[in-house]
């Protein structure tokens, strides 16, 4: 299902869901999101595997972006920096009952 802003622009399907596995395609590093981390520092390195645990939107972008948790920090992503782990990449968790 589409859903329409107020300017009548569709927004843009997510292509990650909500606990995929995705995998950092470059360095992530802190663009001033993490006032308690130095400027440009790493948060998440190239190949890093995290789980998307929020999904927004940048409206001027007209994009998806996906707050994935990574080792010790959630760092917002597009999806230009993303790419889906395959399947058996880590072993599954069973859900609790």
């Amino acid at each position: 299902m589409n859903t329409k802003t107020l300017t009548g622009i569709e927004l843009r399907e997510p292509a990650y869901a909500w606990g995929q596995r995705v995998i950092a395609l470059d360095d992530l590093v802190n663009d001033g999101s993490y006032p308690e981390r130095p400027l440009d520092a790493l948060l998440a390195a190239r190949g890093s595997v995290g789980e998307v645990v929020n999904i927004g939107h940048a409206s001027d972008l007209n994009e998806p972006v996906y707050l994935v948790q990574f080792d010790g920090c959630v760092v917002g992503c597009l999806e230009i920096e993303l790419v889906p782990a395959p399947l058996g990449l880590l072993p599954e968790t069973e859900a609790l009952p």
